[in-house]
């Protein structure tokens, strides 16, 4: 328990003296991945992280074949459904 604090503690120390993300990136007007900058994108991004994380949950919970695969295809379908860039 003491280890995991001194731990967290030494992590804020360290990324105080780090840049902020939105600092470090500083996109160009001929990047080709201008998109992946912009702050619609990283709610996406977001949401299909916290997909996949509920969908592991599920698949965690009932370890069936058929079911964590027909849930996996499902899953990545609707992930790249979100991050389309034509939305």
């Amino acid at each position: 328990m003491l280890w995991a604090l001194f731990r967290f503690y030494c992590t804020l120390l360290v990324r105080s003296f780090l840049p902020q993300e939105s600092e470090i990136l500083l996109p160009d007007e001929n990047d080709s991945h201008l998109r992946r900058y912009t702050r619609s994108y990283r709610t996406k991004r977001n949401w299909v992280k916290n997909l996949w994380i509920g969908a592991s949950l599920l698949m965690i919970c009932f370890p069936l074949l058929p079911f964590v695969l027909g849930l996996g295809l499902l899953t990545s379908f609707l992930s790249f459904a979100i991050l389309d860039e034509t939305a």
